[in-house]
């Protein structure tokens, strides 16, 4: 019941950190993953360790906060893999200041990246999904959904949006046999977080500490869960917002 083989899967931001950690277990499942980010090199890379896992991948350059570039991604997908079946939007970045120090260019850019790509590309996908006769979207939040943090208050906001966002595609396509789910990893060793560990004071320890697994994540251990949410596993479940963190989040 977690066999993918045959599914097209869209992974937005796929190239590189947690996108490419799921990208590699629905390769690994048997799905034929296409990787959307706008770094062609790292786009490349990845391509190529999907490859060797066994999926017959590719990657497109397109920006996910734009809606004519969307739109000529998801039939530029279509076109080649002759449908569309699984799309997980991962797409994100951060600014890490206070709410005072935080410029309305800076929100728009984390609104924008983060949570309007996930509306603009789970819009887009739907009549693809619907026509395959159903499909998976697959959101990814944060435990940012759950907390705030004063120097993440873009990300948080952004983040909690895509589990309302989540929730509301859920209810609106059940009827077309599309799940719509979102995981909630917590801290996660990436890129993005290197930066978090170099900017913010003690955020390493702190981490390690109310961790309850004793460690950061790594990118692969989004993979299981990706995977059960893109599969038939997972058609009774949808709405949801699924933490992945080690058990950071049931910590007191």
């Amino acid at each position: 019941m977690f066999d993918l083989t045959g599914k097209v899967a869209l992974v937005t931001g796929g190239n590189g950190g947690i996108g490419l950690g799921m990208a590699q277990g629905l390769a690994r499942a048997g799905a034929r993953v296409v990787v959307a980010a706008r770094n062609a090199d790292k786009s490349a890379a990845a391509v190529e360790a999907l490859r060797a896992l066994g999926s017959d991948s590719f990657a497109l350059t397109a920006d996910v906060t734009d809606e004519a570039s969307v739109a000529a991604l998801m039939a530029d997908v279509v076109a080649r893999c002759g449908r569309l079946d699984l799309l997980l939007n991962n797409a994100g970045t951060t600014v890490r200041k206070p709410v005072d120090q935080l410029t309305l260019d800076e929100w728009k850019l984390v609104m924008d990246t983060n949570l309007t790509s996930a509306f603009l590309c789970s819009r887009a996908a739907h009549p693809h999904l619907k026509a395959a006769g159903g499909g998976k979207i697959v959101n990814i939040g944060s435990m940012m959904s759950i907390f705030g943090a004063p120097y993440a208050p873009a990300y948080a906001a952004s983040k909690g949006g895509v589990v309302q966002l989540t929730k509301s595609c859920a209810l609106s396509w059940a009827a077309d046999n599309i799940q719509v789910n979102a995981i909630l990893p917590g801290w996660i060793a990436t890129d993005l977080t290197d930066g978090a560990r170099a900017q913010v004071p003690g955020l390493n320890e702190r981490v390690l500490a109310r961790t309850a697994s004793g460690r950061w994540g790594q990118p692969a251990d989004l993979a299981g869960t990706a995977v059960f949410l893109c599969s038939a596993a997972s058609d009774f479940v949808t709405g949801t917002a699924i933490p992945v963190d080690g058990g950071f989040s049931i910590a007191a």
